[in-house]
């Protein structure tokens, strides 16, 4: 393992900026200093005008392993997220076989021991009835339980209200929720179906079906069940302004027991670009009309705690079939950092919150051990960016299985110049080094 000095850094970290070095060694932030003197055996990176950023940790992505590989694996993804900053992610359960096992969770992680391009961590699933199994958990070693309290892709409804009782009052560690009351969903579709059925449906018509009722009614059923069982809460891709109501920001993040998060997409897209981009920004929840700006202040004022992409990848033949047949899902863990930090370029957002939302928080709501922060004694996880350096998004540049992107074409403010994972320098530049896979996330139990 290469030991680094980065000399001269804009270090931006835990709500401040500072110009000083940070000696890596041995995977870990050795020393964070004015000045770190020249040492013997290390590479020495001269980062003046660069801003040295923690690694992003996306707690929500969709990597397709085991089982939906034509779409997409842990090695494309991973190195997709290590291209755009994100240095450790949490995936999900609806993969095929569906991870309700102990025993098929841990085949995930073998192949993430062995493929990964970054750290990671996968998240138990939770169904109708595998409770027992699911209260297996080493809450040491796996992110969370995960339950769809609204259906997505895949098959892992969880609408038993006893079993969600017993889940959310017996689960000792974090319980992460996909939130659509699946009723209402339903009755839209069944609704709109018929009536436009041998027709082109309007532009808007998953911001119909899936709408701002479908999403309050079952998040805030969530909500009520974590507080009368003191659950330790955490909602997924909140898509309304309408939601924002039912979290509280009080309380500093480390304290609160019911948490948060938006996905870039739904900052950054309304449903007016449904006209743009079609079955391309299909995805659960839907991206809906005039909620964007709402999310931005409900971000800003710490009543969503966490940035994260919700990344699901489909092929582009998938994604090319009419409206009633295309998959939810959109690629977008490549670039998430870099749609942040042009919401910074254009004074929408601090660096210090890009950061504190995209690297500090999720560390703090998942109690990640040593990570999310620049810090002596961390793993250095790190980003180098250029602010002043546009990057373009080209089909050649993207490194998803699916080979597409909505961002195709777009030209960024900012670019992603070096990413370390543990130490290592694995992107530089737009050349790639794999000389060993990423590590296993590790959890504080208090």
């Amino acid at each position: 393992m290469k030991n680094y000095i980065i000399r001269n850094a804009a270090i931006v970290n835990e709500g401040r900026i500072t110009h000083q070095d940070v000696l890596i060694q041995s995977g870990r932030i050795e020393k964070i200093a004015p000045e770190v003197y020249k040492l013997t055996n290390h590479k020495e990176i001269d980062a003046e005008g660069l801003y040295l950023l923690p690694g992003v940790i996306d707690d929500q992505v969709h990597f397709r392993e085991p089982g939906l590989t034509h779409k997409a694996c842990i090695a494309t993804e991973s190195k997709a997220a290590l291209a755009g900053g994100t240095t450790s992610f949490m995936e999900m359960p609806n993969t095929v076989p569906n991870a309700l096992t102990q025993e098929i969770l841990e085949a995930k992680y073998a192949i993430a021991a062995k493929t990964s391009w970054t750290n990671y961590s996968f998240f138990m699933g939770g169904s109708n009835d595998n409770y027992e199994e699911a209260m297996r958990t080493d809450l040491a070693k796996v992110c969370g339980l995960k339950l769809f309290m609204g259906s997505s892709t895949g098959n892992m409804l969880v609408d038993n209200e006893d079993t969600l009782n017993r889940f959310f009052g017996n689960f000792e560690g974090l319980i992460a929720t996909h939130c659509e009351d699946e009723a209402t969903v339903k009755a839209n579709l069944a609704h709109y179906k018929a009536l436009y059925e041998g027709q082109t449906p309007p532009y808007d018509i998953h911001a119909l079906i899936r709408n701002e009722e479908a999403c309050y009614k079952s998040s805030s059923f969530a909500v009520e069940l974590a507080r009368q069982n003191g659950t330790r809460l955490h909602i997924l891709h909140i898509s309304t302004g309408d939601e924002l109501e039912l979290f509280d920001n009080s309380l500093p993040l480390t304290e609160k027991k019911i948490t948060s998060e938006v996905c870039v997409h739904h900052l950054y897209f309304d449903a007016e670009d449904y006209r743009q981009f079609g079955n391309l920004i299909k995805c659960n929840p839907a991206i809906k009309h005039n909620h964007r700006e709402r999310l931005l202040t409900g971000l800003l004022n710490d009543r969503l705690d966490i940035i994260a992409t919700d990344h699901a990848p489909h092929t582009w033949e998938e994604k090319s079939s009419d409206y009633w047949s295309a998959p939810s899902g959109v690629p977008l863990v490549q670039h998430s950092l870099q749609v942040m930090l042009d919401f910074y370029h254009e004074g929408k957002i601090s660096l210090e919150k890009v950061v504190e939302k995209m690297a500090h928080a999720p560390a703090d709501c998942f109690k990640v051990r040593e990570r999310g922060y620049i810090r002596e004694g961390y793993w250095a996880d790190l980003v180098l960016v250029d602010l002043e350096k546009p990057f373009t998004v080209t089909k050649e540049s993207l490194q998803y299985r699916c080979g597409w992107s909505p961002f195709e074409g777009k030209t960024f403010g900012s670019t992603i110049i070096k990413t370390f994972v543990s130490g290592e320098l694995k992107y530089d530049n737009g050349l790639f080094a794999f000389d060993e896979p990423g590590r296993r996330l590790t959890f504080n139990l208090r």
